[in-house]
């Protein structure tokens, strides 16, 4: 690797770097407000799609080779990026999770009331 690409890479890690700590940094002063961390999540993969339908589309190679040699970098490097979306069953089973949960405190804390 030419020592310009080097520092292009060492660049773009740096750069990533940032975007990860400040989004990092935006989900701890989110903490605990399910809304702020719904839109956090929103905005994330709305910039997710608009890389993917603009920029990465219009850089992707235009002959065979160059496209191998992209598939192959992806495969090493872990795969195509996707953000997954919570799905509405596993949310639910996470609220009757969390409300047994809060049920099961409630009634302690009744049948502790009881006793005094």
């Amino acid at each position: 690797m030419s020592d310009i690409k080097k520092s292009e890479s060492i660049q773009l890690s740096c750069r990533l770097q940032a975007i990860a700590s400040a989004t990092y940094d935006a989900a701890q002063d989110c903490q605990g407000n399910a809304k702020a961390l719904l839109a956090l999540l929103r905005q994330l993969e709305q910039l997710h799609r608009e890389i993917r339908d603009g920029a990465f589309q219009q850089s992707l190679p235009d002959n065979r080779q160059a496209l191998y040699s992209l598939l192959r970098d992806i495969e090493a490097e872990g795969g195509w990026p996707y953000i997954e979306r919570m799905r509405l069953q596993a949310f639910l089973k996470n609220v009757e999770q969390e409300g047994a949960v809060f049920n099961s405190i409630e009634v302690l804390e009744n049948d502790s009331s009881l006793n005094w």
